[in-house]
């Protein structure tokens, strides 16, 4: 028997009770998360300096923004056309 068959046979309930508390673990991690968040973002709106720490966020988020679309949308060179170049120009630098 192996070691992961052992944890099913000593769970009570079974492998859907096992899933339903992992589930209700994630839930109450992400509430307590949020939560966090939330008191962060209160203590920012006291600050005098709110619209600028916006303003930052945003155009931080922005480049962000163009850091993924670029890495999405820009495929690379084809392989072979990159070794290709690289043989042409190492040709043309041996012959001259």
């Amino acid at each position: 028997m192996t070691q992961g068959m052992a944890r099913e046979t000593e769970r009570p309930g079974g492998v859907e009770q096992h899933a339903l508390l992992l589930a209700a673990g994630v839930a109450g991690l992400a509430v307590s998360a949020a939560g966090s968040v939330l008191g962060t973002v209160r203590g920012l709106l006291r600050r005098a300096d709110t619209a600028e720490l916006v303003a930052e966020a945003e155009q931080d988020l922005i480049a962000r923004g163009r850091l993924v679309v670029d890495r999405v949308t820009t495929a690379p060179p084809p392989q072979l056309e990159v070794l290709a170049r690289h043989v042409t120009a190492r040709r043309s630098g041996d012959g001259g």
